[in-house]
């Protein structure tokens, strides 16, 4: 897509990624739905203002501003996917004609294997820290709104489990075995911690809808 793809429209995100184009793939998608999951935590915060929430305002308009942080991160990201998707495909085509050429298109492998794990497992991040700050107002966001706060952590645990797989997927390419441990021992934390966190958040918003 020649524009950034935050600036284009739904619609043409949607035909672009269903089409035979390999990007916008499923580590853009699942960095499109972590911005979805955070606006909603984000509206949530901003939805928990006035006299009525004067004890909480302030941690609910910070709330607010780290999700919208996030949100910039998460376009990034998306940006970062596909042109990461990119730089593996030109590595591949780089010639092997002598030892020279194969040394250096194998060294260039190398690298594009490493920010193509990267970039997913900064996504994956992300949404683990949106998630703690979700938790962070669900005792005490307006209940009127309170199960988009849910909505919230079911999207970003859904994307950060996306990334996670795309780990997964790039994880085999790795040379570099040391970084490889590091980055398959960071997932397994990042697993651990995710889905138990959702699993908090939408059970306080369960408990206050009841």
């Amino acid at each position: 897509m020649s524009m950034a793809t935050f600036d284009a429209t739904i619609r043409s995100f949607l035909t672009q990624a269903a089409s035979n184009s390999p990007t916008p793939g499923g580590g853009s998608v699942a960095a499109l739905v972590a911005a979805l999951g955070a606006s909603m935590t984000s509206m949530v915060g901003n939805l928990t203002q006035g006299a009525k929430f004067a004890d909480v305002e302030a941690e609910m308009t910070a709330a607010a501003g780290k999700m919208a942080d996030a949100i910039a991160q998460f376009e990034q990201l998306l940006e970062e996917d596909m042109a990461s998707f990119d730089r593996y495909m030109a590595a591949l085509k780089l010639p092997k004609d002598t030892d020279e050429q194969k040394a250096s298109r194998s060294q260039a492998l190398a690298d594009a294997s490493i920010h193509a794990t990267e970039v997913p497992m900064r996504l994956a991040r992300l949404c683990l820290d949106s998630l703690q700050i979700s938790e962070t107002i669900a005792e005490t966001a307006n209940k009127n709104v309170i199960s988009d706060l849910g909505i919230a952590a079911f999207l970003l645990e859904s994307a950060a489990q996306s990334a996670l797989l795309t780990v997964d997927m790039n994880l085999p390419g790795l040379k570099d075995a040391e970084r490889k441990s590091a980055y398959e021992a960071e997932r397994g934390a990042l697993l651990t911690a995710i889905t138990p966190l959702k699993d908090k958040i939408v059970t306080t918003v369960r408990q206050r809808l009841a």
